[in-house]
């Protein structure tokens, strides 16, 4: 169906929008690509004749693939004055796919900051005088653009929205409905061998400070990659984001000074050696994260990929370093300028050592380039860290001001 001619590119646009918020895209990765770039060549002339539901929607999907479509596009919905149309109001299937067009904005585009306004008010406008099953898929769009949307959840939803649409392709429905019970079934299997190895640790009974959030976190990289083939990425990613919501418990509630003094020391050499000078309740979690640091090794020399490991590892000792920074902050009541807590919280965030460790597991498709250019701070990471860590301080500030002691963090 993808690789078949269609009689308008609109066609295609539609079953390739289908294809990706039902979830199932990942299967037509390559047919998916060879037709948009067909769609690509005749963009401007295909644009010029098409109302503003395809226009958007084409824009949208060339450039999440990476083509570099111009938003003048959607001059042609302005009138004389520089506003757009009133006539396009009406049109709310238009202007949901308006909508989730700005999120693909980059600086300097002023008529899609103004659409994204536009758009917003007149499709809250419009939802009381909408029908039931057209105004939840317009409150869920205002709610969660696709842009910022989770695959799975998207595809949870779309399903519903879908089947309701009279124009649904059948094959298509019953395809994404067994894919995404498929795979939820594997990711059950996945959470489920992921529990029993949390549970044989005990830290619920050893170490009732800190919090127990394995599914949490199982269910937090599923955002990262949902995709069969990535299931030791995700075993890597879960153990270790695990390991790292405890440490997190034990500098910033738990530990003296001058215990972590001993843990930062025992996690820069990553050594079996270092765990008698640790206190009992820290060798538990230092015991569990060499060992999780053993079995990524082993699955590397199986896969001869042996340098991921020292990868992994140095992001790691970068991360607790600044841990044990900010703790000492908090045991000496030092007060920093907004610089110097920027400097160590984008580092505290865990971005950087997530976000490596997230690539050893993805077999071929990652080189060790991939791990150079982690490791050089780019500014797609910085940025990314800088959103992270200021979201996540504001939820945590908003928290506190209702009385909820709960630390955020990770």
């Amino acid at each position: 169906m993808i690789a078949a001619r269609a009689d308008k590119p609109s066609q295609k646009l539609n079953l390739i929008d289908a294809i990706q918020r039902l979830g199932v895209a990942y299967h037509f990765e390559t047919e998916i690509e060879i037709a948009l770039l067909d769609i690509y060549e005749t963009y401007h002339e295909m644009a010029n004749n098409e109302d503003l539901y395809f226009v958007a929607l084409s824009f949208r999907l060339l450039r999440q693939h990476g083509h570099p479509v111009s938003c003048d596009v959607f001059n042609k919905f302005k009138g004389n004055k520089g506003k757009f149309e009133e006539y396009v109001i009406g049109d709310v299937r238009g202007m949901v796919s308006l909508y989730e067009a700005t999120h693909l904005r980059v600086h300097g585009e002023d008529i899609l900051d103004e659409a994204l306004d536009f758009s917003t008010t007149h499709l809250k406008f419009a939802v009381p005088n909408l029908n039931n099953g057209i105004a939840a898929q317009v409150v869920h769009t205002l709610n969660q653009p696709i842009h910022k949307g989770l695959t799975r959840l998207e595809a949870r939803h779309y399903i519903l929205f879908y089947e309701q649409e009279d124009s649904h392709n059948k094959a298509l429905l019953d395809f994404a409905k067994l894919d995404f019970n498929r795979l939820q079934k594997l990711h059950q299997k996945e959470l489920s061998e992921l529990t029993r190895w949390w549970k044989n640790l005990d830290f619920a009974r050893k170490l009732p400070f800190a919090r127990d959030r394995l599914v949490e976190c199982y269910f937090w990289l599923l955002g990262v990659y949902f995709e069969p083939q990535y299931f030791l990425g995700r075993r890597i990613l879960t153990k270790v984001i695990a390991l790292t919501s405890i440490m997190d418990d034990i500098y910033d509630v738990y530990g003296t000074l001058e215990e972590l003094v001993l843990y930062t020391d025992a996690i820069e050499r990553l050594e079996k050696s270092a765990l008698d000078q640790l206190p009992e309740y820290m060798k538990l979690c230092y015991q569990a994260l060499l060992d999780v640091y053993n079995m990524i090794d082993e699955e590397m020399v199986k896969e001869g990929r042996s340098y991921r490991v020292n990868y992994a590892k140095s992001a790691m000792k970068n991360l607790i370093r600044v841990y044990f920074e900010e703790a000492k902050w908090c045991h000496e009541g030092y007060v920093s300028s907004i610089e110097e807590y920027m400097r160590v919280a984008l580092v505290t965030g865990a971005y950087k050592m997530l976000a490596t460790t997230s690539l050893v597991g993805m077999g071929d498709l990652v080189t060790e380039e991939s791990f150079k250019w982690v490791s050089s701070d780019p500014l797609i990471l910085e940025a990314a860290s800088v959103i992270c860590r200021l979201m996540d301080d504001m939820a945590g500030h908003k928290s506190l001001k209702k009385g909820i002691p709960v630390e955020t963090r990770i």
